[in-house]
């Protein structure tokens, strides 16, 4: 909604952009907060078009060695905010 686009999972880990682009954003998330700067900061380069391509996964369980837990979607709503109302 904040960034004009229609994504149905931006935190997906996967992304596929030119070289020359992603060199010339200043990318400062680690971990979880990633996803939402990246989404954030590339809507706003001008010229470029934001594709989303269905892919198919399989989820890993907390046993499996899954680490996302409800702090991080704390965090990432924060960076949702944080990137696409300031900056």
């Amino acid at each position: 909604m904040l960034t004009n686009l229609n994504l149905t999972d931006m935190e997906t880990c996967y992304k596929l952009c030119k070289t020359q682009i992603i060199r010339n954003i200043d990318l400062k998330e680690k971990r979880f907060g990633f996803e939402p700067e990246l989404t954030a900061k590339l809507a706003r380069v001008p010229g470029i078009r934001i594709y989303e391509v269905g892919i198919s996964y399989y989820g890993r369980t907390y046993q499996d060695g899954k680490k996302i837990g409800w702090k991080d979607g704390i965090h990432a709503i924060y960076c949702i905010l944080k990137y696409n109302l300031f900056g």
